[in-house]
């Protein structure tokens, strides 16, 4: 789905996801706090964006500040704006993010690197809708709806006192959760199609050939902890390494670091010990075991596809119709049962 200026990359069609956009736009309407909380390269700031665009403020300025990038002196003079003379290079007013952004939204992403203090003149503004300038003694209104972006766990660091609960409350009126990629199993090939596209235009290619089955099997059984940003990162790699643009690409480049003359570990570094293997129990029913284990792994497949046969199929390395078969073989219902 896509919409709005802010929302042409997000794409997705998984349950999860479309819930969750759902609730954005639900959330949009009101010009209440709203926290944006998921793991790394979930796509938060697009979230966050789209709470904006899809709200009665879309006209007005949409400001984004990434709170870890700036140490607190520097945060504070670009939050609240500073007058001239307040500091040691301060040679003009400096107008901050707070008025930059009244009438529309403010954006304040890695919320939880901001130190107690910073929170509590966050917190008074919030609550009276007033900022002063660093070095100033003027009170300024502002109307700034202020949305708030997390990958850490805040009511943690509430409950150890690095965050403060106050704020946390107040931010807090409603929290929308980015699902990670490994719960849109739906979306990874449609994502990966896009940023190939992208990409292959970008290297002036006149089309982009697709991805074989065994490539897109790889895309649909890796993990990605990094989620949607490491699913761009490995595609445009992917696209960018392959040496025939007009053949599908075979090889996914999961790892960047990959080469037959990868460095040897460091002395330094301590070496894990090797594995060991547990020997089977025996005696045991061979053709019962392996029965077992293709139907866990078939019902597995099939769960975290959500009942998507063909996907299912994918994250085994199958063809449809040998998916199907083996489903007919072992007895294995296609589609969740009702619940007793």
């Amino acid at each position: 789905m896509s919409s709005g200026p802010e929302s042409q990359h997000i794409i997705g069609e998984a349950p999860a996801f479309l819930e969750m956009l759902e609730h954005v736009s639900r959330a949009a309407t009101l010009s209440k706090p709203v926290l944006v909380v998921g793991e790394r390269g979930t796509g938060k700031e697009l979230i966050a964006s789209r709470l904006h665009f899809l709200s009665d403020r879309w006209e007005q300025a949409v400001v984004k500040v990434n709170c870890a990038a700036l140490t607190e002196s520097i945060l504070e003079s670009e939050l609240f704006g500073h007058e001239a003379g307040a500091f040691t290079g301060a040679a003009r007013t400096h107008v901050g993010h707070f008025e930059r952004a009244d009438g529309g939204t403010l954006i304040l992403d890695e919320l939880a690197t901001i130190s107690l203090r910073m929170q509590e003149k966050i917190l008074r503004t919030i609550e009276y809708g007033e900022v002063q300038r660093v070095g100033g003694n003027d009170t300024l209104r502002v109307d700034v709806r202020i949305v708030g972006a997390t990958n850490a766990d805040l009511q943690l660091l509430a409950a150890e006192g690095r965050f403060r609960k106050d704020l946390l409350d107040r931010l807090a009126f409603d929290v929308i959760t980015v699902p990670p990629l490994r719960d849109r199993v739906e979306d990874i090939l449609p994502l990966a199609n896009a940023f190939a596209i992208n990409m292959a235009s970008e290297l002036k290619w006149s089309y982009f050939p697709g991805f074989s089955a065994r490539a897109s099997s790889t895309l649909l059984r890796n993990r990605w902890p990094g989620n949607v940003r490491e699913l761009k990162n490995t595609i445009e790699r992917t696209v960018y390494r392959s040496k025939d643009p007009e053949q599908p690409i075979t090889k996914i480049a999961l790892d960047p670091f990959d080469s037959p003359f990868k460095m040897a570990a460091s002395a330094a570094v301590p070496i894990k010990p090797p594995v060991t293997r547990r020997s089977p129990l025996l005696p045991t029913d061979l053709h019962q075991r392996l029965v077992d284990t293709e139907t866990d792994l078939l019902q597995a497949a099939l769960e975290k596809a959500r009942f998507n046969q063909r996907l299912a199929a994918d994250l085994l390395g199958l063809s449809y119709h040998q998916f199907r078969g083996k489903l007919r073989k072992f007895n294995i219902p296609g589609k969740p049962g009702p619940i007793v």
